[in-house]
């Protein structure tokens, strides 16, 4: 409304001009010229202003690079054996942001991540050395954390409004091998009922002594592997108790949940070399 009202004064002022270069005659060009002076002195600058505000308004003075430089380090990093960056976004600093602001930060580690990615080639194509290559990993690391907190928040949207997390069903099956792991429907052109020729062609069932032997031994690695790790965690606890008698036990449990405390203070273990106070 406002850019009509000042196109309407723009309009009005230019009759008004040519009303009154019309009404001048020859003669009195050279008597009238210090009264049209005066006129197209207090005329001219409204009519510039007003041009230039209803044309200029809508423009942007920033200037972008559209140029493919976007692509590349900036050059003074370029000799450089190590370039002095941050570390990776956590979980928490994330989860404090708008969706506004998250996907911003998500365009712009996208944007790194294409330029590290084209540093990585260029350096290995003219055999150079890639300066700091450990940036990728932070902006991996930023990226993944950035998913998981979208992740977060759509699911809880979902469970408020419908009841159930909106995340593709899952469910557990078994691969050629007898392996088991758990696969994420996904949506097909055709239903199950129009497509049992493809299904049964690639519905290959498992069995036999030879894969039945596999899956022994590959239980047993299995087996072996959590013993292992449990292990590891019982021998750190008992060693941290032998040096450090006093230390706190409701950290422990927090820290190894797998291991069975209590049992083990009982034992003789953990009991350091050193003369106990009488």
């Amino acid at each position: 409304m406002a850019g009509f009202t000042k196109l309407v004064n723009v309009s009005q002022s230019i009759k008004v001009c040519c009303a009154a270069l019309g009404n001048l005659s020859i003669q009195s060009t050279t008597r009238n010229f210090g009264s049209l002076l005066r006129f197209q002195q207090h005329v001219q600058p409204q009519l510039c202003a007003s041009a230039s505000a209803i044309t200029g308004r809508n423009f942007s003075t920033n200037q972008t690079k559209c140029d493919l430089m976007q692509f590349f380090d900036d050059p003074k990093n370029w000799p450089e054996n190590e370039v002095k960056v941050g570390r990776a976004w956590k979980l928490d600093e994330l989860r404090i942001k708008s969706n506004k602001e998250l996907h911003q930060l998500w365009y712009v580690l996208l944007k790194e991540r294409n330029m590290l990615l084209t540093m990585e080639h260029e350096c290995n194509e003219k055999m150079e050395l890639f300066p700091s290559p450990e940036r990728l990993d932070k902006v991996k690391i930023s990226m993944e954390n950035l998913e998981t907190v979208v992740r977060e928040r759509n699911k809880a949207y979902h469970l408020l409004e419908t009841g159930e997390t909106g995340e593709r069903p899952q469910r557990l099956v078994a691969n050629n091998l007898g392996i088991r792991y758990m696969y994420k429907s996904v949506e097909h052109v055709l239903p199950p009922f129009m497509n049992v020729r493809w299904i049964k062609t690639r519905s290959i069932g498992y069995g036999g002594r030879a894969v039945r032997k596999f899956l022994l031994k590959y239980r047993e690695k299995l087996y072996n592997e959590k013993r292992k790790a449990k292990n590891r965690s019982r021998n750190e606890v008992m060693m941290l108790l032998r040096r450090n008698p006093n230390m706190d036990v409701d950290f422990l449990r927090r820290k190894f949940p797998n291991v069975n405390i209590d049992k083990l203070m009982e034992s003789d273990k953990i009991r350091g070399h050193y003369v106990p106070n009488v």
